[in-house]
């Protein structure tokens, strides 16, 4: 590009088309400098991508330029904008000249830093650079540590035990002295604003000794780069690197490590209000100026800290504060956030709002006092009354936030301060949660249906003894179920006991008196009470019938309750871990003749031998005692009918007897190799350890069971 102009005489005009990443990337900026100090835009049609059609995709984005080998001073340039359609809309557009930009002086563009061609500024925009500080006279940002190998140093905090987790250190010296092994880190993570995706874990015992120690095999280079240094565990906020397109910054309290692709910013001076950076960059003008100085859907380090920051009349922490605050709790009312405490459909709370909820229904009151006479119906609804009332006003604070930066700027003819619903980032919120093109009443069946799926699965972590409904949070997530007898005599588990041995069956048919239907019945009862609590499971099974499964005519709560544990439990609960489960389910194969949950947690050397002993087995003899059944029946059938009915249910009995057997044969193998876990190699590591008795190996492990050693 820059050759062409050798070829010119003084006067000369160059005219190409080229890749445009040159007119936004910080790569090509002494070029871009070069060009406006001495060359002369004359006009350019910027195509953007699909411009041609032999080249498909978003990839290739073209422009087309006109540059004079002089310099004209004060000289407007004429661009059209076609970065939208195709080839041939681009083409007509380009002949009728629409979207036409010719009001910005070729040397304005210099006033924005890194001198990009946005060509489409209006002066007042470009003012704002002349007004305002830029951020990197507020914040030092920084690119982030480069582990070098994230599946041996970066873990899902649910894999690892809970008590070598080091939570809110603040310093280096704090982390050493805790010698803990694992520490909250900043990872980008999907688009969210304000608060939250505070997923995952590093390995940074003594200061991170291994991750520094990583060293390539053929080069013997060091691997990691970028460590956080002096900015370790401090308060930030943070952002993923990689995005769609529209920036998500979180505020960050002490204790995180920040990891790539999770760039963060930290304030230069200590008296620096970090909430007002953060108001500014969870604006309407970050996306809006981040368009300006870069092309690209990555987030560079070094574009952060060109905006500008101009100081709004009224105070925007206050707004942060707030924002943050309602974000945070939303984000801990899931069971994926170490700070979770109870599910919402269970917690003290609920009463007031039910009680709200059914005056405004105008339905006959019941005893405010007593949480468990509430049908669950009602408390589901007036837990969505309030999630309706926190989304609104989330959607008032990002307005009003808005508002008073885009007053501030000066750009109310550029911006609105208008927030769609499917950009209030809360999880709450079905239209971020699911996307806008679903209809109204397809997002709240569906938000209806994963709302009870979550209590079943809360319900589950009440029976493997995770949770306990005598006291908030976790209960027990250490390794190898040591410790765990003691908190039983401590009276952790007084209300609903956990299960004895961290074995859940999930089976098609009720035979055990502790599979999880039967044990999900029981856990309804006692929290909401015996008055509804049919009632109550008519509401679960049907609202699990709105997404989750399909309803079948005629069959019963209780069966369409099990039907979802058997076949859409644990898909469920794969997708919640991000393909790092913390039930495992083992699994006889595709007859499903016996399938159970395992808690990772409460895994030890014994549990594959109690799985065979208490279940496997005694299943085996239970088969042979119903398969005697149904020949009997099929021998003393009045039709003939009648007879094939019995004929097809003990055939497919026979092929889950066979099965089952097979699977008694390896799990007694495997048992007998008391295979223990090593928590801190993660689930990944892990799960591939039992071969084919888990469901689902390549999906967590990443190769099928016959592929491996």
């Amino acid at each position: 590009m820059e050759r062409g102009f050798s070829f010119l005489k003084d006067n000369g005009f160059n005219a190409q088309v080229n890749m445009q990443s040159w007119m936004f990337l910080s790569s090509y900026e002494k070029s871009r400098q070069w060009l406006l100090e001495t060359k002369t835009f004359i006009t350019m049609a910027h195509l953007g991508a699909r411009a041609f059609s032999q080249i498909t995709g978003e990839v290739v984005q073209t422009t087309a330029w006109v540059l004079s080998n002089q310099h004209i001073e004060q000289y407007r340039p004429v661009f059209f904008r076609l970065i939208e359609g195709n080839e041939a809309e681009k083409q007509q557009a380009l002949l009728k000249q629409e979207n036409r930009f010719d009001n910005t002086q070729q040397d304005d563009f210099k006033k924005i830093p890194g001198s990009p061609i946005a060509y489409w500024v209006s002066d007042e925009t470009i003012n704002c650079f002349e007004k305002g500080f830029l951020l990197k006279d507020l914040i030092d940002a920084r690119i982030a540590l480069a582990t070098g190998d994230n599946d041996r140093f970066i873990r899902y905090w649910n894999e690892v035990p809970i008590n070598k987790i080091g939570f809110k250190y603040s310093t280096i010296k704090e982390s050493l002295d805790s010698k803990m092994r694992w520490f909250p880190c900043n990872k980008g993570g999907g688009f969210r604003k304000w608060y939250g995706n505070n997923e995952v874990v590093i390995n940074w015992e003594n200061d991170g000794e291994e991750v520094k120690a990583l060293n390539d095999p053929v080069t013997g280079r060091i691997r990691s780069h970028n460590y956080n240094g002096t900015f370790s565990f401090k308060e930030s906020l943070t952002w993923s690197a990689l995005t769609s397109g529209t920036l998500g910054v979180r505020f960050s309290s002490e204790g995180f490590m920040f990891v790539t692709p999770g760039s963060s910013a930290f304030k230069k001076e200590q008296e620096l209000d970090l909430y007002q950076i953060q108001s500014l960059l969870s604006s309407k003008l970050s996306n809006y100026f981040l368009a300006l100085i870069s092309a690209t859907m990555n987030i560079e380090v070094g574009n952060i800290l060109r905006i500008p920051y101009i100081k709004p009349d009224d105070n925007v922490s206050d707004i942060a504060k707030q924002a943050i605050e309602l974000e945070k709790i939303d984000w801990d009312v899931f069971e994926t956030s170490w700070d979770f405490k109870n599910n919402p459909l269970i917690v003290g709370w609920v009463s007031d709002s039910v009680t709200r909820h059914i005056e405004a229904e105008n339905v006959e009151l019941r005893d405010k006092a007593a949480n468990p006479t509430y049908a669950l119906s009602d408390i589901y609804a007036a837990w969505q009354s309030h999630n309706r009332e926190t989304i609104a006003e989330m959607q008032r604070l990002e307005q009003e936030n808005n508002r008073l930066f885009i007053d501030a700027y000066g750009l109310q003819d550029e911006l609105s301060p208008d927030v769609p619903l499917e950009q209030i980032t809360l999880t709450v919120n079905p239209k971020y949660r699911y996307g806008g093109k679903l209809s109204d009443e397809a997002l709240e069946n569906r938000f209806q249906s994963d709302t009870l799926a979550e209590l079943i699965s809360y319900a589950i972590g009440c029976m493997m003894g995770r949770y306990s409904l005598d006291q908030p949070g976790l209960v027990y997530a250490h390794a190898g179920n040591q410790g765990f007898s003691e908190l039983v005599q401590q009276g952790a588990y007084k209300t609903f006991p956990a299960d004895k041995d961290g074995i859940i069956p999930l089976t098609d048919q009720a035979w055990f008196a502790d599979d999880a239907t039967h044990r999900l019945r029981e856990f309804v009862r006692v929290v909401w009470g015996e008055e509804n609590h049919q009632q109550n499971l008519d509401f679960i099974a049907a609202s699990l019938c709105l997404y989750a499964i399909k309803a079948k005519s005629g069959e019963s709560n209780l069966d369409t309750i099990r039907r979802y544990l058997a076949t859409k439990f644990y898909k469920d609960h794969l997708k919640t871990y991000k393909k790092r489960p913390i039930y495992w389910l083992f699994s006889s194969g595709k007859n499903k003749a016996f399938e159970c949950l395992v808690y990772l947690h409460r895994y030890n050397e014994s549990t594959l031998a109690r799985m065979r002993t208490e279940y496997v087995t005694p299943l085996l003899g239970k088969y042979a005692a119903h398969a005697e059944q149904l020949q009997k029946q099929r021998d003393d059938a009045s039709s003939t009918a009648e007879a094939n009915r019995y004929k097809k249910a003990l055939t497919a009995l026979e092929k889950k007897q066979t099965e089952l057997s097979e699977f008694d044969d390896k799990l007694k193998h495997t048992a007998d190799m008391r295979i223990s876990l090593d928590l801190d190699d993660g689930v990944k590591v892990n799960y591939g350890k039992f071969g084919d008795l888990l469901a689902d190996v390549k999906a967590v492990h990443g190769k099928n069971p016959e592929m491996m050693p």
